[in-house]
């Protein structure tokens, strides 16, 4: 049996992915890892590089060999739009007691000046 030792940039320990063979492809690769790691490919997709060399490799046919140690990110798959919203910010408005609403001190009201 041969392996690869992996790990995430994020984590300080390699787990081990074993094959039959003197080297895997790089496709073959991340759909072990993605499998131990209870992945999913429609989520993210993997950037592989070798942990000594730091080479990144990017072809889906590039055969990685055996005893090899290498370095993976999950980065957003093409194409996947940001989950999050955009927050706007809007000026606060105060009420001073028996008063009407106010913008704060920092926020002047358009048209009037800061000094009152």
């Amino acid at each position: 049996m041969s392996c690869i030792h992996y790990k995430f940039f994020s984590k300080l320990n390699y787990d081990t992915v074993t094959f039959n063979g003197l080297h895997i492809s790089l496709c073959d690769l991340k759909r072990q890892i993605m499998g131990r790691e209870k992945l999913k490919a429609a989520n993210c997709d993997l950037q592989i590089s070798n942990a000594q060399t730091q080479e990144e490799y990017t072809d889906d046919n590039a055969l990685i060999p055996k005893n090899s140690s290498v370095i993976v990110r999950r980065i957003p798959v093409a194409g996947v739009k940001a989950a999050s919203k955009p927050y706007v910010m809007t000026p606060k408005l105060h009420k001073a007691p028996g008063t009407a609403f106010r913008r704060s001190r920092t926020e002047p009201a358009s048209g009037t000046s800061r000094a009152e």
